[in-house]
């Protein structure tokens, strides 16, 4: 390990060796979700007081063991890098990569995410508003017979994960997660929007699904947050919702392991849905009453 002693949480006294042996132990449990997925990977290596930045091409000087994924973009590629085992992450995190943020797709069908997120963003350090609007989409998507699950972000709110089968493309993943968002936001106007404009939100939670989009990206499961405290973006059940303790930085590097071992999405991500089905449903929802479909 290359400067193990080096502080990478100054208000906690956590070092580089707390995050790799933290990523060490959760490997296990965050590998599957990494597996075969282009990442884009934050690195402090002064520390999360210091500067950082946003790595998507994967440096030359990492050993050829790295498994790297070049991916088409406008006017060229990128090299990510994929983390399909333990020693990758052990690597990445002596690299003061403290947070992982993965592709919803794959790299072997990149254009057919595997995941649908939506990222429930609130105006402030409001969890409460959090809560209640997670229970109301997981309500929706129970009426859309679509399966959920729950992941704290480790900073303020909350993501609802959808498993696909990978037959929809990123628009039409986007503009399905678009209109459940419009629905559940007509439903609770004067809480939820869909605005994208901060200034057109009017103190209300977002309800975020720009991360749907080709090399878009979101937290991945058991990341490690710079924030102080050290949280981590932890994966719960519907059941934990309700607990009084819950925030969206509920597990930290020190009981994250705890959590991890209870395997709350083991049957939920299972099997990837369609959204056909799931399409024709909202459609139904969404059509004004007493109208008849022609």
């Amino acid at each position: 390990m290359h400067r193990p002693d080096k502080v990478l949480f100054p208000d906690d006294g956590l070092t580089k060796t707390d995050l790799v042996g933290c990523y060490r132990d959760v490997a296990p449990f965050m590998l599957p979700h990494l597996r075969g997925r282009p990442l884009m990977l934050e690195r402090y290596p002064d520390g999360i007081a210091g500067p950082h930045f946003m790595q998507k091409d994967t440096p030359d000087s990492y050993p050829d063991w790295i498994r790297r994924e070049e991916v088409p973009k406008e006017g060229g590629t990128v090299t990510h890098t994929v983390c399909d085992d333990a020693a990758t992450l052990v690597f990445l995190a002596d690299q003061a990569c403290i947070t992982f943020h993965r592709w919803p797709s794959r790299a072997d069908r990149l254009e057919y995410p595997d995941r649908l997120v939506f990222d429930l963003d609130p105006p402030e350090d409001d969890f409460d508003s959090v809560r209640r609007a997670a229970r109301h989409l997981g309500a929706l998507l129970n009426e859309l017979k679509l399966p959920s699950a729950l992941l704290t972000t480790g900073s303020k709110g909350l993501h609802v994960i959808v498993p696909l089968d990978r037959r929809t493309g990123f628009d039409g993943v986007r503009e399905f997660a678009g209109d459940v968002a419009e629905t559940l936001a007509a439903r609770d106007p004067d809480a939820l929007t869909t605005a994208v404009r901060k200034k057109d939100r009017a103190g209300r939670l977002y309800l975020d699904v720009q991360r749907n989009g080709y090399a878009q990206t979101a937290v991945a499961p058991y990341s490690v947050r710079p924030l102080p405290g050290a949280p981590v973006a932890t994966p719960i059940s519907w059941d934990q919702l309700e607990e009084t303790s819950l925030t969206a930085r509920r597990w930290t590097v020190a009981d994250v392991l705890e959590q991890a071992r209870t395997n709350p999405w083991a049957t939920v991500l299972g099997r990837g849905r369609s959204l056909g089905p799931a399409g024709r449903r909202l459609a139904a929802l969404r059509r004004p009453r007493g109208t008849r479909r022609v």
